[in-house]
């Protein structure tokens, strides 16, 4: 069973972050960090899906 990882998008700017996650991945509030744009962002993963908490 192949396990394919896709880029965490940042909410924000929707640029590629610093972080790859699977479909099975569930993080619950991670503060996600964009290079991009440089801000911070407290964010639930689950199913590819980020979620900004708050």
């Amino acid at each position: 069973m192949k396990m394919d990882a896709k880029w965490v998008m940042c909410p924000n700017c929707h640029n590629k972050t610093r972080l790859q996650v699977r479909r099975v991945t569930v993080i619950i509030h991670l503060m996600l960090y964009c290079p991009k744009c440089r801000q911070e962002k407290l964010v639930n993963i689950r199913n590819y899906c980020v979620e900004v908490v708050g």
